[in-house]
């Protein structure tokens, strides 16, 4: 089974994209949701967490009769120090990668896919074998991450200037598509899909 990663920017169209791959019948891991459920799930996270932020990093959660996590307390944690997001990171993470190959052992087919904005920044391209960014103009990212939001363009454009530059990641990976909104995603994809598993 071959294992490929996808990964884009904010306003690129990744979630679009794997939505088409998932038609295509294929199954995507989206790593951001998955690491949402980890924090709570996850025992080893759960202690390391606590250990870090302390016990009021969890709250009750009495409908469902388990934990979440305290968010405030968490984001307040996270933006205090970019070496507190490292900290976390380095709990979360691995975490993630052992689910995905987990998750991935129990799949049927011929390939399966990996969703994360940050697969790089995190590693998580050591556990796939193949890479795919999505990429649009920038324009086009501000103007769909405005109206998915609810924001303005000055937030966009600092949320941007987080993530790690486009065309740097774009010598890393193996293929791109080209989601602008004219070219062909599902002409693309076909093509891409058909060299991955050929």
């Amino acid at each position: 089974m071959i294992r490929v990663g996808i990964t884009g920017g904010i306003g690129s169209g990744k979630t679009f994209v794997c939505k088409k791959i998932e038609a295509l019948g294929f199954p995507v891991y989206y790593c951001d949701d998955e690491a949402k459920r980890l924090m709570v799930e996850d025992e080893n996270i759960v202690k390391g967490l606590v250990g870090l932020i302390g016990s009021d990093s969890y709250i009750m959660n009495e409908e469902q009769s388990g934990i979440q996590l305290n968010n405030p307390i968490i984001a307040k944690y996270l933006f205090a120090s970019s070496g507190h997001v490292q900290k976390v990171n380095s709990l979360v993470h691995p975490r993630v990668k052992a689910d995905f190959l987990n998750w991935a052992s129990r799949q049927k087919g011929k390939a399966v896919f990996m969703e994360s904005a940050i697969l790089f920044e995190a590693h998580f391209q050591d556990v796939v074998d193949r890479t795919i960014l999505v990429t649009a103009p920038v324009d086009v990212k501000i103007e769909r991450a405005m109206l998915r939001d609810h924001t303005s363009r000055e937030q966009i454009e600092s949320r941007m200037r987080q993530q790690q530059d486009g065309s740097a990641i774009a010598s890393q990976v193996d293929y791109l598509v080209l989601n602008d909104g004219v070219a062909d995603v599902d002409a693309q994809l076909r093509h891409i899909l058909k060299l991955i598993l050929e």
